[in-house]
């Protein structure tokens, strides 16, 4: 499988791979891993203008998407450019129209509340007409459900949904969870995944952890 193919899915235009699509734009703060998809009924090339929202580069944060993760039809993640600041008399953009309102105060000079950048972990997989606030941080291996509005942190291995997003339920136990992240089966190399799939599709714990240590694979993880 060729990570750097635009459409992975021979026959199959609604479907790509981010970072191949990413790489033929001008856009420099989005960013994505190997094998992360979005999957889309219409047109998955208009990803960057369609469901990154509002990304004017003022603010200078970024989207940081990892390897392996599945974006569903719909996904928005809401940039922090067009933020309003709410801690004067108004929450009214003066500066945006320019002219005289712009010279009283230029928008870099508005008491904006500082969002960092927006994080996906590895193998997150993001449910249809979801949105993805900004500055928030999705862990490793996270579900979020279809609809849901995630406005704070989601931790490793959790699922979410609802809005706003509340956790449903941890995906394992913390034993698993703990194996999982000394895993990191997305940063393996291909051949060891393609032989693994198998397993990991299965959740076959022991089987994975014996083959990650038998090659050398296995990281050393403290909780």
């Amino acid at each position: 499988m060729d990570s750097d193919s635009l459409f992975p899915i021979i026959g199959f235009k609604n479907t790509v791979f981010l970072k191949p699509l990413i790489k033929k734009s001008e856009v420099a703060n989005v960013i994505a891993g190997d094998y992360s998809y979005y999957s889309d009924f219409n047109d998955p090339t208009q990803f960057l203008e369609k469901n990154v929202l509002y990304n004017f580069g003022f603010s200078g944060a970024k989207l940081l998407i990892g390897k392996f993760c599945a974006l569903a039809h719909g996904v928005q993640f809401i940039m922090p450019d067009a933020n309003h600041s709410t801690s004067g008399a108004t929450a009214y953009p003066f500066a945006v129209f320019g002219e005289e309102w712009r010279g009283k105060l230029p928008i870099t000079n508005y008491p904006f509340t500082h969002c960092g950048d927006t994080v996906i972990g590895n193998d997150v997989w993001i449910g249809m007409d979801a949105t993805i606030m900004p500055g928030v941080t999705i862990g490793d291996g996270a579900i979020i459900g279809a609809k849901s509005v995630v406005s704070k942190d989601v931790a490793p291995y959790t699922v979410v949904a609802g809005n706003p997003a509340k956790k449903v339920k941890n995906r394992f136990n913390e034993e698993t969870t703990s194996l999982l992240k000394s895993l990191a089966w997305w940063d393996w190399p291909q051949d060891h995944i393609t032989v693994m799939i198998p397993d990991l599709v299965h959740g076959n714990f022991t089987a994975l952890k014996t083959y990650a240590n038998n090659n050398g694979l296995l990281l050393k993880f403290s909780k």
